[in-house]
């Protein structure tokens, strides 16, 4: 039966920790088991060599004991001589016993063997001779040259405790050489397990982050589909029903600009054509007067003619219905036709202009680069005071073009600067504005710097007012086209 990947989040989650502890417990176990199992060893080699240990003076002290008191009974043959002699030669045996249990060495056993044999041979010759028998002396004598045997005994007791200690630090230092092995084992398998689970986990959360960035972008178009984890499939379910609505909703917005712009172009260009009748004298002269206020009525008709652009252009951008047409151009001879159409507002309300334009031939889309220039000094028209100064520079600068328009205004407010690129949003009404926008003119001017792949912000201390920097990378045209057919 194959195995069944979890789908719940929590389960992946759960096994993956399950697998990843296991070894490492496992490792903790099988260390516990062999310091337990070297502790053991140690506690019985510490016992094994202090019993030994005291086995060992204890048969000095008694063969000593044994000795003198078989001397003493051979010079005065006290009876109670005797039976202490006896009792001295059973604790000797008791011993010999105890610490031939403790040895395994088999030279060791045989002369404590031969011990125990030279003090039964003493015990038996004390009751079987008396005082000042030449045969006691001599079973006094042979156990006295056997008894310095028990030397040799301390000696192999010592040298087999070291042996058995030398034995116990060796597998110490076996036991460490294994665990540092299976540590360094459980290195990689703990690792692979980790990038399995981490890999089951990345790629749905990568996703459902890609999905949300392109939500955030405003790119509706690709569908969200996450495949992972019941919990996080269930959240990209959720992310395309968003991601629909979000579509329908920007869908209706744009059909809504388009209808609603195109709406008031018909009546705005009757009102075009009637101002330049009324300037061309076609019903008759018209005196200083009623010349002035034809002329500020066409100014303002030119106004809102690029507010209606500016509303379709933006709609059209949002639906992703146009795209880069780049061409190679001079920059001056686009930067000079917009200060041309704005020529007469700028003389209406006494603005200085101040242009320093590198020349440069660059290669971008000139319709939407002319647009976005156009929106940039209209916004400082807007709000620079009459009798202002208005500021425009161009110059290249490591690759890119750099191109500043800034005002003598009341600038843009801290509270302001977040939201000022957001489409259809005005701001607070400032003292000193002309007229007031529709909000979506330096949104438009944002998308259309993202679109050429370059960026524009804010800049304080250079001017008094608002200062727009932007930059604008220096594409080539034929890798910009292929960009363009690969999308």
């Amino acid at each position: 039966m194959p195995l069944r990947r979890p789908r719940s989040l929590s389960g992946l989650l759960l096994i993956g920790f399950t697998l990843v502890t296991l070894p490492l417990l496992m490792a903790v176990l099988n260390a516990t088991w062999e310091m337990r199992r070297l502790t053991q060893q140690s506690e019985a080699l510490v016992r094994h060599s202090t019993e030994a240990t005291r086995q060992t003076e204890e048969l000095f002290h008694l063969s000593a004991s044994l000795e003198r008191t078989a001397r003493l009974y051979a010079l005065l043959a006290d009876p109670p001589l005797e039976q202490s002699l006896v009792q001295h030669e059973n604790n000797y045996q008791k011993a010999l016993a105890a610490l031939k249990r403790l040895t395994q060495d088999a030279e060791t056993s045989s002369r404590l063997d031969q011990l125990s044999l030279a003090g039964h041979a003493l015990k038996q010759a004390v009751e079987a001779h008396s005082a000042g028998d030449p045969q006691l002396s001599k079973s006094i004598e042979q156990f006295s040259k056997l008894s310095e045997s028990v030397t040799m005994v301390a000696g192999s007791t010592t040298a087999s405790i070291d042996n058995e200690l030398s034995h116990l630090q060796s597998s110490a230092l076996t036991t460490q050489r294994d665990l540092l092995w299976q540590a360094a084992a459980l290195i990689p398998v703990t690792a692979f397990i980790l990038l399995v689970f981490v890999s089951l986990l990345v790629r749905p959360i990568r996703q459902i982050d890609q999905a949300i960035s392109e939500l955030g972008r405003g790119a509706f178009t690709r569908a969200v589909a996450i495949q992972g984890p019941s919990d996080l499939e269930r959240l990209g379910r959720q992310l395309e029903w968003l991601r629909v609505r979000l579509l329908d909703l920007a869908t209706e917005k744009n059909r809504f600009l388009r209808h609603i712009s195109h709406e008031l172009k018909t009546p705005l260009a009757n009102i075009r054509e009637g101002t330049e009748l009324l300037l061309e004298d076609a019903v008759g002269p018209l005196g200083d007067g009623p010349r002035e206020i034809v002329v500020i009525l066409r100014e303002n008709g030119r106004r809102l003619q690029r507010m209606i652009e500016n509303l379709l252009s933006f709609s059209a951008w949002q639906a992703k219905s146009v795209g880069l047409e780049l061409s190679e151009f001079d920059l001056t001879a686009v930067v000079r036709s917009v200060v041309d159409a704005q020529a007469l507002t700028l003389t209406a309300h006494r603005i200085q202009l101040d242009l320093n334009i590198e020349p440069v031939e660059i290669t971008a889309d000139r319709s939407k680069l002319r647009l976005m220039l156009d929106n940039l000094l209209s916004n400082a028209i807007k709000f620079t005071p009459d009798a202002g100064t208005i500021s425009i520079r161009a110059q290249l600068e490591r690759g890119l073009l750099v191109l500043d328009v800034g005002d003598s205004g009341p600038g843009i407010p801290l509270e302001d600067r977040e939201r000022i690129f957001e489409a259809f949003y005005t701001g607070k009404a400032r003292e000193g504005g002309h007229v007031r926008g529709t909000g979506i003119g330096l949104s438009v001017v944002m998308e259309f710097v993202q679109a050429h792949g370059g960026s524009i912000e804010l800049v304080d201390g250079v001017y008094k007012g608002a200062h727009f920097r932007v930059r604008l990378p220096m594409h080539n045209r034929q890798s910009h086209l292929t960009e363009n057919r690969d999308v």
